[in-house]
């Protein structure tokens, strides 16, 4: 079982900055990939950014060049640095970690970005 709790969250105005983070707890070294997700009001669940244990990185083309995910292996934490706001990125934000058999989620993070 693995535990993730998301936090930083918030109203931005457009141009603007956050950075969430997701922390984990339970057994985390069996975590192959953290991923970030968003959801939009009435929009399925999309993929943002991935990071796996050998550092790789991926990001959703919306993103890419104005998102930055990132790990933390000592304080069992995953980051998403975010640029460059844009209104059509406001979502609820999840954090995800993936085993070999299970995905777990958070509770996820609210970003509001107003224009």
């Amino acid at each position: 079982q693995v535990q993730l709790v998301e936090s930083g969250g918030g109203l931005v105005q457009a141009g603007g900055s956050l950075r969430l983070s997701c922390a984990a707890s339970g057994s985390t070294y069996n975590v192959k990939v953290w991923g970030w997700y968003r959801q939009a009001p009435g929009k399925q669940r999309d993929s943002v950014a991935f990071i796996s244990n050998s550092v790789n990185t991926n990001y959703a083309d919306s993103v890419k060049g104005r998102f930055t995910i990132s790990r933390d292996n000592a304080k069992n934490t995953v980051y998403l640095q975010m640029n460059s706001l844009k209104p059509e990125d406001t979502a609820v934000y999840y954090c995800s970690a993936r085993t070999g058999p299970s995905n777990y989620w958070g509770q996820g993070t609210q970003v509001t970005v107003s224009s």
